[in-house]
């Protein structure tokens, strides 16, 4: 009998979201909801098992990782990217790696629901009536505003759609960003600086690689209007972190929105999680009903497949 480890089951979920008994006799299945950030004391939990089901990117593994489970036979990812995986590791040790389908729109409503949370202090406000207050803050409106959206890819441009709609002003950046491409989103098309300078909510949509880690630093949230709003749904090494807090610190921008860490989960004495000039959430991007229901029935057709000797989804590095 081969054995399965879902790692990182936050919300104690996982055997819920899928009918799992499908892979018996063949499979057992564990979960584990807490979160090992130890490599040992990971290698430790995972070295008896044949399969290991990761949820995105919450728990990397890198070379170092394959070289301590010998027994590991199959990893599968949610969705179909995981620049966690040492993907070169994982062919040379025998591990095969797998993906799953994915729904895109959960990380497009979070990142609106970060902006509006910032733009009319829902989160402060809600502190505040809980604790026996009434109306401490001013809000902004959006109409008329200006949103510049980094990253105009299949989020970014749902992001920039949602932003028409409130009537504002989109424009939008990255490096290899076309004309062509703005004009099928609506959208105008600005350089990097001047997308930054007339924003009034910057919000990020790109993937993080070599390219993009360290994308805004400290120079660029200088040229931010004190008045603006930044948001990041994307990864948190995107955004230079300590340049942020010092940022937030100085109150040199309103607020920010951030979903992503460079450290996850966000360590307990984090500056993060004591300015009030943020809105932070989980992780939560992807964390919906839809994807659960898209992510684990398809780990567990994964593990179907694989045991037949035909793996699908199988992930190209």
């Amino acid at each position: 009998m081969k054995r399965c480890a879902i790692i990182d089951d936050y919300q104690g979920c996982a055997l819920d979201m899928a009918d799992w008994s499908a892979l018996a006799p063949e499979v057992e299945v564990e979960a584990f909801r807490d979160h090992l950030s130890d490599e040992d004391a990971l290698a430790a939990r995972l070295g008896g098992f044949e399969i290991v089901c990761a949820m995105r990117e919450r728990t990397p593994f890198p070379r170092s990782l394959f070289e301590k489970l010998p027994r590991l036979e199959l990893l599968l990812t949610s969705g179909m990217r995981n620049l966690s995986i040492d993907g070169a590791a994982a062919a040379e040790h025998g591990v095969t790696v797998c993906g799953t389908p994915s729904v895109g729109t959960p990380t497009a409503e979070l990142a609106w629901g970060l902006i509006l949370a910032l733009a009319r202090s829902i989160a402060a406000e809600d502190r505040t009536i809980r604790a026996g207050g009434w109306q401490e803050t001013l809000g902004v409106s959006l109409e008329g505003k200006t949103l510049g959206v980094i990253g105009l890819g299949r989020l970014g441009s749902r992001v920039a759609r949602i932003g028409k709609a409130f009537g504002m002003e989109v424009v939008a950046w990255s490096r290899n960003l076309t004309e062509e491409r703005c004009r099928e989103v609506g959208v105008s098309l600005a350089d990097k600086e001047t997308l930054l300078r007339t924003a009034d909510v910057v919000t990020v949509h790109l993937l993080l690689s070599k390219r993009t880690r360290g994308l805004i630093r400290a120079s660029d949230l200088a040229l931010l209007k004190k008045e603006a709003f930044l948001v990041n749904t994307s990864r948190g090494p995107i955004v230079d972190e300590a340049a942020l807090i010092d940022t937030l610190e100085r109150r040199a921008i309103a607020g920010a929105g951030l979903d992503v860490f460079d450290i996850e989960p966000l360590p307990v004495d984090h500056p993060f999680r004591r300015l009030d000039n943020t809105v932070i959430t989980p992780h939560l991007g992807y964390v919906s009903v839809e994807n659960y229901r898209a992510y684990f029935p398809a780990m567990v057709e994964d593990i179907r497949a694989w045991l037949a000797g035909e793996p699908v989804r199988v992930l190209e590095f």
